[in-house]
């Protein structure tokens, strides 16, 4: 390969895996794009008449590996904030309902005491007043059969919903990350490409849009590439 010219246009697929174990945490074949860049600092010694650069330093070597994605997991999430899983949630629900002969029906049972009614044309105006809920059953003397209302309330799911938590004290586990990819020479054969960063850091910039309009939404992430205990800092593979 060292006289073997080549290129590439394709996206690498990455495995993370947790830095003090080594054990695969995460398999993302799903990035549009993946950039890798290596960063570093000269300095110089000055002298003479013009002040010309007389004597140089390198230092500071360091990088950055980041993706862009339109398509994305819960645990992904959690990887690159630090955020916690978990199989259950607390949340509000809105519903629009029409009440039946014997009042509203819920879609979820609520939390005891967070129930708010409004009629379906004032809704967040003035609360229906006189209402009992006796698990997914909304009722009262104002709930009339036909009637149309706006319902508030809050569901504790412990099932069938996943969600990761973020705290104030939350940050991101240092992780390996192994990078797969194919190149083509000109010989016209392809071959795989491998990229290893051997130490990397998540970034705490992390920002997720939602738009109604143009392309799916998309995100990038970006993670700082550190020395590990052998000063690795990141491989190129490229296999005959």
């Amino acid at each position: 390969m060292n006289k073997e010219t080549f290129a590439s246009r394709d996206v690498c697929d990455l495995a993370f895996l947790d830095y003090a174990t080594q054990k695969p945490v995460l398999y993302m074949d799903y990035a549009n794009t993946t950039t890798n860049g290596l960063s570093g600092e000269s300095v110089f010694a000055y002298g003479g008449h013009g002040h010309p650069k007389k004597v140089g330093f390198n230092g500071d070597r360091g990088g950055t590996i980041s993706f862009e994605s339109q398509i994305s997991t819960m645990k992904l999430y959690a990887l690159v904030t630090g955020g916690t899983l978990s199989n259950a949630a607390k949340f509000l629900k809105r519903e629009e309902l029409t009440a039946g002969v014997d009042g509203i029906e819920l879609s979820d049972t609520p939390i005891e005491g967070s129930v708010t009614v409004f009629t379906a044309d004032d809704d967040c105006g003035t609360a229906v007043e006189g209402t009992t809920v006796t698990a997914k059953k909304v009722t009262g003397t104002t709930i009339k059969k036909d009637g149309n209302f706006i319902v508030y309330y809050m569901v504790n799911k412990e099932s069938g919903v996943q969600s990761f938590k973020l705290k104030s004290t939350s940050f991101p586990k240092e992780v390996t990350i192994h990078g797969f990819t194919n190149i083509r020479g000109e010989d016209g054969k392809d071959r795989s490409f491998r990229m290893v960063c051997y130490k990397a850091l998540p970034q705490s910039n992390f920002e997720l849009n939602f738009a109604n309009n143009g392309d799916p939404s998309s995100f990038t992430i970006t993670f700082d590439l550190e020395a590990d205990g052998n000063k690795d800092l990141i491989e190129y593979i490229a296999e005959d």
